[in-house]
């Protein structure tokens, strides 16, 4: 689903991040008791809640460091790190989005959030989609940028097929290995984590059509024009969730679709004036009332 190959580890290698030091955010951090371990979670800003989900192998820094303050100004931003992730524990059990889904809502009901919108790249915008199915009660509206797709056939074979060269060696000195180090409660287990991360690119099979087609949230996809996911199958998934009419006939539908120029899947996290411009503007905009 969020394969993380050859190509997107060389890449990331001489790309920067968006990190900032977890000392100087602004707001409130801590753990909770989830399902066996102690997730991490960190909330600023105030106004209506805004859930963001961190891509594979990542965390709250790496992937949300510049957007996240600037959404905190009008809103409040529950930022999250998921199993084996960031400051999150570990335990013997296999990641799935499922899980991880349900990991959130739990997250969520300890601090008394009945209803969000949600933000996820990549991993994260998987984990979002999940809650949709899961947990739609949660779920007011939801972002996903980078790699979106329903199906492991969304992904270019390169990207599909190259999941199972994921090896630890190939990550050593990458922005992610070293903020896992820096931050881990248990900084040996980075192995354990990106063999868990190949393991779920490897075995998840995705979601039936027919699943994705009852999502009743509002959903905007973005992917960059170079991302991992073939464009054609984006727009079948944005036709699916409710895209793909004539808006100046029947009106706006629920579903949106943005297409970044010149980006990659890992700098889709770095388009922020972009990425604050459409996911504020979707966000903001009334209910559609075209199903």
């Amino acid at each position: 689903m969020d394969s993380r190959t050859l190509i997107a580890i060389f890449a990331l290698m001489v790309l920067p991040v968006n990190a900032v030091a977890d000392e100087n955010a602004k707001g409130k951090a801590g753990y909770a008791d989830v399902h066996g371990f102690k997730m991490y979670y960190r909330i600023e800003g105030s106004g209506r809640p805004l859930v963001l989900l961190h891509g594979a192998l990542s965390n709250i820094d790496t992937d949300f460091g510049k957007l996240l303050p600037e959404l905190a100004k009008e809103r409040q931003v529950i930022a999250v790190e998921q199993q084996a992730h960031g400051r999150t524990g570990d335990l013997d059990r296999p990641l799935s989005y499922a899980q991880m889904a349900d990991d959130t809502a739990e997250l969520l009901r300890q601090l008394k959030i009945e209803r969000a919108d949600f933000f996820g790249y990549s991993m994260g915008g998987a984990i979002a989609l999940e809650l949709a199915m899961r947990h739609p009660e949660l779920v007011r509206k939801l972002v996903w940028a980078g790699g979106a797709n329903y199906s492991p056939d969304g992904l270019y074979p390169v990207i599909r097929d190259g999941a199972k060269d994921l090896k630890p060696e190939l990550l050593a000195g990458s922005p992610w290995q070293k903020a896992y180090v820096g931050m881990a409660p248990e900084p040996s287990k980075w192995n354990a984590l990106v063999f868990k991360v190949r393991d779920l690119d490897m075995h998840f099979a995705g979601w039936k059509s027919e699943e994705v087609h009852a999502i009743q949230a509002p959903v905007l996809l973005i992917i960059g024009d170079s991302d991992i996911v073939r464009p054609e199958h984006v727009v079948e998934m944005f036709r699916l969730l409710g895209g793909g009419v004539p808006g100046d006939v029947g009106g706006l539908p629920r579903a949106q679709l943005a297409v970044l120029p010149g980006t990659t899947h890992v700098t889709v996290v770095d388009r922020t004036s972009w990425l604050l411009s459409m996911v504020t503007a979707f966000l903001d905009a009334a209910p559609s009332k075209i199903n």
